[in-house]
C-alpha cells in the first residue's frame, strides 16, 4: 500500500509536495506525469496532442496499478480521478486531495505546456474544478490548502498524513 497519494488539479503543488515528503521520510517518490512520459517516449502535453485523452489515461491507470502496492509517495496527474478504476484504486488508498485558489494555480502554471486548458487558462482552469471536484472530495480522506510556502504546506500536510493514521 502506497504511504499517501496526491490528487488535484494541475499547479496545486502535488510534485513538489510529494519530493519533500519523500525527503523527509526517506522513502521513493513517483510522480505519475513522468512515469506514464517515460512509458510513452513522448512528454505529457504531447501524448495529448498526438494520441489523446484516452490513450494518457490508460497509461496513467497502467502506472498507479503498478505503484499503489510500493511503499512510496505518488503525485498524480491532475485528471486521473477521470476514469472510474482510477477512483476505485484510489478511493482504496491514503489519498489527500491537494488544493489551493484557481488564481494560485495559474501563477504556479506559469507558461507551461497544458493542451488541456486550451487558450483560456482561467476558463479551463475553472472548468476542471467544477467537473473534477466531485471526483477528489469522493477518493480522498482530506483536503489540504497548499497556498502557501512550501515549507509550510509540506508540514501542513504531513500533519494531516499523520493524523489521518492514528
Amino acid at each position: 500500500m502506497a504511504r499517501v497519494l496526491f490528487v488535484g488539479l494541475p499547479g496545486v503543488g502535488k510534485s513538489a509536495i510529494a519530493a519533500q515528503l519523500g525527503i523527509r521520510w526517506g522513502c521513493e517518490v513517483v510522480d505519475t506525469d513522468y512515469e506514464v512520459a517515460q512509458r510513452a517516449g513522448i512528454a505529457v502535453a504531447e501524448l495529448l496532442r498526438t494520441h489523446g485523452e484516452a490513450a494518457l489515461r490508460a497509461l496513467e491507470n497502467d502506472v498507479l496499478d503498478d505503484v499503489v502496492a510500493r511503499d512510496v509517495v505518488v503525485a498524480t496527474g491532475g485528471g486521473i480521478v477521470t476514469t472510474a478504476s482510477a477512483r476505485a484504486l484510489l478511493r482504496a488508498e491514503n489519498t489527500i486531495w491537494l488544493d489551493c485558489p484557481d488564481d494560485v494555480v495559474l501563477t504556479r502554471l506559469g507558461d507551461g505546456d497544458r493542451p488541456l486548458l486550451g487558450d483560456d487558462w482561467a476558463a479551463s482552469l475553472s472548468q476542471l474544478r467544477a467537473h473534477r471536484t466531485p471526483w477528489y472530495e469522493e477518493v480522498s480522506r482530506h483536503r489540504v490548502d497548499t497556498s502557501g510556502e512550501l515549507a509550510d504546506v509540506v508540514t501542513r500536510v504531513a500533519a494531516t498524513i499523520e493524523t489521518t493514521k492514528s
